[in-house]
């Protein structure tokens, strides 16, 4: 499905995929106080996920544990076009990643990161308060993110160019109205 789905032409904002998430499904899939450093570029692509627990040296293991191990069991052997999504199980202000570690994203054409950790060396995005599953599809600009379900993919996707095109209506509805032409109650001169 991922191919068919990034050679779509029609590609709503994620304005418009958040609120035609809000009426398909009734959780939250919009990624607050998202931070780029390149607010330009739009993030697409199928998550994967990694969770990231707090350090205990007598579980830890180098060989099963080991952030290479991790990146590569989780993009598998097709990782074009994939998301990682690093869950810092709630510490928030660790660092679980930096330049050198991730330097994997683009040694394997990963289409980008999103966490809701820090980074050190910031390269991608950040995310906040929002479950990802593996096979959720990642959207972001430069205005936030959001998380479709997989299940939900199409049924969203086909929700939000509706709205998007509803709302290029509206606009344009808007742009052509006579102020004297809305009812605006009793004014008094």
């Amino acid at each position: 499905m991922i191919g068919s789905v990034q050679e779509r032409q029609e590609r709503p904002s994620v304005a418009a995929v958040t609120d035609a998430l809000g009426r398909v499904l009734n959780h939250q899939a919009n990624a607050l106080d998202l931070v780029s450093p390149t607010p330009g570029r739009v993030l697409f692509g199928v998550a994967v996920t990694i969770r990231f627990l707090p350090y205990r040296d007598d579980l830890f293991q180098e060989e099963a544990n080991s952030f290479a191990r991790c990146f590569y069991a989780a993009i598998g052997n097709e990782p074009q076009g994939k998301v990682i999504v690093f869950d810092s199980a709630g510490y928030g202000n660790t660092s679980v990643g930096g330049g050198t570690k991730l330097s994997r994203l683009n040694n394997t054409g990963v289409a980008g990161l999103i966490t809701d950790a820090r980074l050190r060396d910031f390269r991608e995005l950040v995310l906040h308060g929002v479950t990802v599953v593996p096979g959720d599809y990642v959207y972001a600009d430069s205005s936030g993110a959001v998380i479709i379900p997989a299940t939900h993919f199409e049924e969203v996707w086909g929700a939000a160019t509706k709205i998007e095109t509803n709302e290029v209506v509206q606009r344009q509805s808007i742009r052509e109205e006579n102020p004297e032409d809305v009812n605006v109650g009793s004014r008094e001169h």
